[in-house]
């Protein structure tokens, strides 16, 4: 009976392995909605966004993402979706299945400004910040990388320094997404004290986001350098709840967790249009996906996505049941993103020519997998990671 059973289900072309069946009808309803405002809202124009190197209407598109509940969906209260950790995962999927950049808004968005503030925040800065941040009212950035410090953190120049009652912030921020159309930086800065966290007016004098251009990579994303010259703060900017290196790591955390998703959505649209041009291109009087090499190709690529949304479904219900451990979000980062670039890069081989061209996703994705590949820790600390997890033994020192 179970043969049978077995023998009658269908093969599905876009879920080989019936990794539907995991999800609720809560988690497909999340899916759905969020797929199809990227459908509407994003795919019929990318690719003028990507060519011209802009996002227009940024501050449109947060409040159209607020409406249906995705920044912030994984918090509680103050007007957030509280939603599981597997539906937020979904929804970046869906996101960078579109375009990184777009879910790029959304994790630094949710996942880091808003999530800092809402892990570490006072009640106050709470109540201030959180509601319009969740209806897209209010777009927020998380200012860590500088200049010369990237994967050292602890070695950051921001410096804040007390002055009476007030703070009095110094420094500069690199390659900070929404950076210029924010209403508040959560900004991480050295202090007497250990580094702390400062909720940011962005409208504060001594502040500015002069925008970054000439990217290669999410062209489709407002990418910025946060200036903060004698940047004055009352005491109540600082975020309470915590001091040192773990407030901004733990918000790291929370935003890897969506790439390990949202990479597998890069990599699914580039391997749907890779399936899509193998039936129709003809070469040799036959389409190409009729060769044994191209299916070879698709074969692999279908494996890489399927056991990488597997992993990503995994640790999403680790993180719902809170047994979910910062070296297994490493696992998941490096493994996920490494793999959809090579799926993009072999998608593109099965396109030819027409890889490079705008009017297919493929070339868009693997630009921008290659910035999702460094930020939020790169190939090297992650392999760094989960080597010290492996054999107890700290290398980064």
């Amino acid at each position: 009976m179970s043969a049978s059973k077995t023998s009658k289900t269908p093969f599905v072309p876009t879920d080989p392995l019936g990794l539907d069946e995991l999800l609720s009808p809560e988690d497909l309803a999340v899916r759905d909605t969020v797929r199809s405002w990227a459908a509407d809202r994003v795919l019929p124009h990318i690719a003028q966004w990507y060519e011209d190197g802009e996002l227009p209407g940024i501050r449109d598109l947060a409040r159209e993402l607020g409406s249906i509940g995705a920044l912030g969906m994984s918090l509680t209260g103050y007007g957030c979706a509280g939603a599981s950790a597997v539906q937020y995962g979904l929804a970046c999927l869906e996101l960078e299945a579109a375009d990184s950049g777009i879910r790029s808004l959304v994790s630094v968005q949710g996942s880091l400004a808003m999530y800092a503030i809402w892990k570490y925040g006072s009640e106050e800065q709470k109540e201030r910040w959180l509601p319009g941040m969740a209806a897209g009212e209010l777009i927020g950035c998380f200012g860590l990388t500088e200049p010369d410090v990237g994967s050292d953190p602890a070695a950051m120049r921001t410096y804040a320094k007390r002055d009476g009652t007030d703070w009095v912030l110094n420094g500069r921020k690199m390659w900070i997404t929404n950076g210029s159309v924010a209403a508040v930086a959560v900004v991480w800065a050295q202090t007497d004290e250990g580094i702390r966290g400062f909720a940011v007016p962005t409208d504060t004098p001594g502040f500015s986001a002069p925008e970054i251009k000439h990217k290669w990579s999410l062209r489709a994303s407002v990418t910025s350098e946060l200036l903060m010259d004698d940047v004055r703060l009352p005491a109540d900017a600082v975020l309470p709840e915590v001091t040192g290196l773990k407030g901004p790591l733990g918000c790291l955390s929370h935003a890897r967790y969506g790439i390990i998703w949202g990479s597998m959505g890069a990599a699914r649209a580039s391997f749907e249009s890779a399936l899509d041009y193998a039936k129709t291109r003809e070469q040799f009087g036959k389409p190409i996906g009729g060769f044994q090499l191209t299916q070879a190709k698709l074969a692999d690529m279908a494996l890489e996505l399927h056991k990488g949304i597997l992993l990503a479904h995994h640790l999403g219900r680790r993180m719902d049941a809170g047994t979910l451990r910062p070296e297994q979000i490493s696992f998941g980062k490096l493994n996920n993103v490494r793999e959809a670039i090579d799926i993009c890069r072999t998608a593109r081989t099965v396109l030819g020519a027409n890889g490079i061209s705008l009017e297919y996703p493929v070339m868009r994705h693997a630009t921008n997998l290659e910035s999702v590949l460094t930020y939020e820790g790169t190939v090297e600390m992650h392999q760094l990671v989960l080597g010290k997890a492996l054999t107890g033994l700290d290398a980064f020192r």
